[in-house]
């Protein structure tokens, strides 16, 4: 009988659907298990097969512990808001729920195909209004919490509402704004309520504020750092540009330590940690104040690590945002300042940290007061300064910083004199940390900290700077100026954001004629008809009804993508049944008994975008007592890339002339992306699918081979539709079936490394599991002996077992493949057919080739799946040699080899030997002068 891989992977895909296979239990007694993938947005080009390597392995590992006693949660969704929905609504008209709803459909059908274990049952879409009514009650949670930095968590906005009206503000110790008021329990009893709301605001985990953000004019929206790519929109390739805008921000800034501790408690890679680390940007000073000269009250605030280097202060450098530069800038110098602020602009933050090289600024025409000196130093703008970061103004001591120094020398500021002549490199250090560190504080890191230590007393003594821990990590920008997103679950009253109860969300998207922003800049939500708030009858009504007395406008902006992916796993601990009670976002029992992920796996990519906001999130859940850990992963793998081989045809410059790979040398040639698919295992172009697919070359000459051909060229890039070079897992699996799909990804190498495509290299995986498949079918027939299993056979198992069981807890699934051909090689050698062997083996390969070992296992005449079979234990008596092969030595030359018992003595050993045909041989009755026996080792017969 031959194997059939797709009459097989349909027939067991059906029967895992059908009877629930792997629906995790909520109540067992056995211990749990949690596996998760970072949840994949569902675009409409579908998989291509570099998209299931972290599927894979995290399936491989769920199956394994479930074979291993464990109840295992295995769950998928999809993270279904985001912006390429809504470009495409743009262009097409259609709205994002139809063309996500269709994308997600083609995702379940191919995920399902590759034989997942996944609980479909806990599905979750991030675009569910079932679900997202729970991303809206979260974030009132945090509208109505403040950081108490004595407790160090997050409390709720009453405890501060407390403290206010008995204390006033000033014994609060509190992470909030910067710029705050003074006030006593009077003043604020004496406050009207938008004043005091307008304080609050201050001091909230979500917050309005006017915040310098990524602006993409083309996208209409407000961009994260993380979705800039070398100054463009990461989607689209569209300019970015910095702008003020009122927006809804998290205050994450008040974990910062919080964030950095916790990376030593979970297993992540230290790659990613070091991400973090250096994103969250913890490091130590000073504030120190500059008063500007001819400004009265006006004060430049500086964070510097330095504040022993205080004294070579030469200049101050504003960002070009800093809201004193159009203060202070002189009329002279108006018009070069304004030009370079608008230049600015255009840059995304990430290009200007960037960017060490380019030198340039402009001065302001106005000057500081050295705090120690009097002198007065000149102020300019700069774009390597941030608005985002620290105060959005430096103090250039160019004696100790290379740029500083490089700035000052490229326009003229003076340096101090014994400065001047003297190169960088001599006039400072770095410490381990990246620290500058001037030549007088270098002799030792004892010295270092006792000037930093003093230089902080007397600039606190003196009253113009404080000691301070600072933080790179910024708040985040919560607002979207998008349609396809969480609607915010809010509504404004004289101007102040109010919170809708939580008993009437969720806040469901309004249906829109236009997925841009209106024509005078609002949102695409300006668009609704019928988007505002009755406060009596609490539901969404029509516009016309905003009287702002019971009906008031709702927020325009939705939350990004970020906000429904910091939280969904949470969701996944909660059964079908409960979130179709949709009664609470997360029950306790269930938190309780899942706790946190087990085992999470996904890309790198997503360092300092989702994984660091999840966890920020997660521990002000834990804060306000929502859930169990302030953690939500144990342990985190990123798996590698998969590339793809591009396929290149080359144009001759200038003209419709193609050559093929071989004639390039002595022309101008431009390279062309081919699609891969017209190209064979040979290289060989099918010229007329290439015309046919490139309309502009139907009439183009082709400069062929010598026989005929016509050849590209390869290369191993980013496997991208962009490219061409997609290879479809659709068309693997039907050629070659998800088994071998599976377990060829896996052969590729190391989980974590990047590694190349070849389809030609899975025929190899697909010949081992049709010899796999001979060893229970003699023909047509299935053949498969009850007969006790030989010394050599239980070897090779247990090998096996020993040997897989550890790649799998060490995820070196690659290795684990080689074990499985090794093995079946074997027994295919030694005949086997024997049950004993062939059952266990198949438990062991099922966590890899799920389909085939389902069959065979239901062909043994087993009536219930493999997948919670016990795991074979690996016994090593097996592996212990009971015989050696002696080598037999005449005078020191080995003749012939002898099995023999390790249990035999010398003398036994020798009578043996001795009595052996072949020795009489070779010594012709002569008797040997001696005979040397190293048991375990050799035999050597002298004379």
């Amino acid at each position: 009988m031959q194997y059939n891989h797709q009459e097989i992977e349909k027939k067991w895909q059906k029967f895992w659907a059908e009877n629930q296979t792997f629906k995790a239990s909520n109540n067992s007694e056995k211990p749990k298990y949690y596996v998760l993938d970072m949840f994949p947005y569902p675009s409409g080009a579908g998989l291509h097969v570099g998209h299931p390597l972290g599927y894979i392995a995290s399936d491989i590992y769920a199956r394994y512990k479930r074979h291993k006693g464990f109840n295992v949660l295995h769950p998928q969704g999809y993270d279904s808001f985001g912006l390429p929905a809504e470009q495409y609504a743009i262009q097409t008209g259609q709205h994002p729920a139809k063309t996500t709803e269709e994308n997600i459909k083609t995702y379940r059908r191919q995920l399902d195909q590759i034989g997942f274990s996944f609980d479909w049952s806990r599905e979750v879409r991030t675009s569910s209004p079932e679900y997202y009514k729970w991303t809206q009650w979260i974030f009132i949670q945090l509208f109505n919490s403040w950081y108490n930095k004595d407790s160090d968590k997050a409390e709720d906005i009453s405890t501060l509402i407390s403290i206010f009206e008995k204390e006033g503000n000033a014994t609060v110790n509190a992470v909030c704004d910067e710029d705050l008021i003074p006030f006593s329990s009077d003043d604020w009893n004496g406050f009207s309520s938008n004043k005091q709301q307008e304080i609050l605001l201050q001091y909230r985990l979500t917050f309005l504020s006017d915040t310098e953000v990524n602006w993409c004019p083309a996208l209409g929206t407000v961009l994260a750092n993380d979705e800039i790519v070398n100054g463009v929109s990461e989607r689209g390739g569209h300019p970015v540009v910095r702008k003020k805008m009122t927006q809804w921000s998290m205050r994450i800034s008040a974990y910062a330590q919080r964030l950095l501790d916790g990376l030593q408690t979970i297993d992540w890679p230290q790659p990613l940690k070091d991400s973090q680390t250096n994103w969250i940007g913890r490091s130590q000073g000073a504030m120190v104040s500059f008063e500007v000269d001819g400004f009265e009250g006006e004060k430049i605030d500086v964070f510097t690590t330095r504040p022993d280097t205080i004294f070579g202060v030469s200049f101050m450098t504003l960002a070009p945002e800093h809201e004193l530069v159009s203060k202070i800038t002189t009329e002279a110098q108006k018009t070069e300042v304004e030009a370079y602020v608008q230049a600015t602009a255009k840059r995304s933050e990430r290009d200007r940290m960037a960017d060490v090289k380019t030198i340039s600024g402009v001065f302001t025409g106005a000057y500081a007061i050295h705090p120690f000196t009097g002198e007065k130093v000149q102020i300019w703008i700069g774009d390597y300064v941030l608005a985002s970061y620290g105060t959005g103004a430096v103090m250039a001591v160019p004696c100790g910083d290379q740029r500083d120094y490089d700035f000052a020398k490229h326009f003229g500021i003076p340096i101090p004199n014994i400065f001047e002549n003297v190169d960088i490199s001599e006039a400072a250090h770095t410490d381990k940390e990246g620290t500058v560190i001037a030549n007088s504080d270098f002799l030792s890191g004892l010295k270092y900290k006792k000037a930093l230590k003093l230089a902080i007393y007397e600039i606190e003594y003196r009253g113009f700077g404080y000691g301070k821990t600072n933080y790179r990590l910024r708040n985040a920008v919560f607002s979207r100026q998008r349609y396809w997103g969480e609607p915010f679950p809010v509504y404004y009253k004289d101007g102040m954001p109010q919170m809708i109860d939580a008993e009437h969300l969720p806040i469901v998207l309004p249906e829109v004629e236009k997925y841009l922003p209106t024509e005078d800049g609002k949102p695409p939500l300006g668009n609704a008809d019928v988007w505002a708030w009755d406060t009596v009858n609490n539901k969404v009504v029509h516009n016309s009804e905003i009287n702002n007395t019971t009906v008031w406008p709702l927020e325009l902006n939705t939350m990004p993508g970020w906000a429904g992916s910091s939280w969904y796993f949470n969701r996944y601990m909660q059964s079908e049944e409960e979130q179709k009670e949709n009664t609470v976002f997360a029950s306790k029992e269930n938190l309780e008994y899942w706790k946190e992920v087990d085992l999470y796996i996904g890309g790198s990519e997503h360092a300092t975008g989702h994984l660091l906001y999840a966890r920020f999130w997660q521990k002000f859940l834990f804060d306000i007592g929502l859930v169990p850990v302030d953690e939500f992963a144990k342990k985190l793998i990123n798996q590698g890339m998969i590339l793809g081989t591009s396929a290149f045809v080359f144009r001759v410059e200038g003209e419709n002339k193609l050559v093929t790979s071989s004639n390039t040398s002595n022309l101008k040639v431009q390279p062309i992306h081919t699609d891969v698919s017209f190209v064979n295992a040979s290289d060989e172009l099918d010229i007329e699918a290439f015309k046919n697919w490139r309309p502009e070359f139907k009439n183009a000459e082709f400069i062929i081979e010598e026989d005929g051909t016509f050849k590209v060229s390869r290369e191993v890039e980013k496997m991208s539709k962009s490219k061409y070079n997609v290879v479809n897992p659709d068309l693997i699996c039907e050629e070659y079936g998800a088994d071998a799909l599976r377990l060829f990804e896996m052969f590729l190498g190391p989980l974590e490394q990047t590694k190349p495509w070849k389809t030609s290299g899975i025929s190899g995986v697909y010949s081992f599991l049709k010899k796999l498949w001979k060893l229970f079918y003699n023909g047509e027939n299935f053949e498969v002996s009850e007969v006790t299993a030989t010394k050599d056979e239980l070897k090779t198992l247990h090998k096996t077992i020993k040997k897989v069981e550890e790649d799998i807890e060490n995820f070196s699934f690659n290795t684990s493949v080689s074990t499985f051909m090794i093995a079946v090689n074997e027994l295919t050698t030694q005949k086997c057919n024997k049950r004993e062997i062939l059952e266990p083996l198949l438990v062991l390969l099922s966590p890899y080739a799920p389909h085939i070992t389902e069959e065979l296992w239901s062909q043994l005449g087993h009536t219930t799946s493999i997948s919670t079979v016990p795991f074979p234990i690996f016994d090593g008596k097996h592996l212990v040699e009971s015989t050696k092969n002696y080598p037999i030595s005449f005078n020191g030359k080995m003749r012939f080899t002898l099995e023999l018992s390790l249990e035999l003595s010398k003398d036994e050993i020798e009578k043996i030997v001795m009595a052996h045909e072949k020795t009489q041989a070779q010594l012709q009755g002569r008797t040997p002068k001696k005979v040397i026996i190293v048991p375990g080792k050799i035999v050597n017969i002298v004379g």
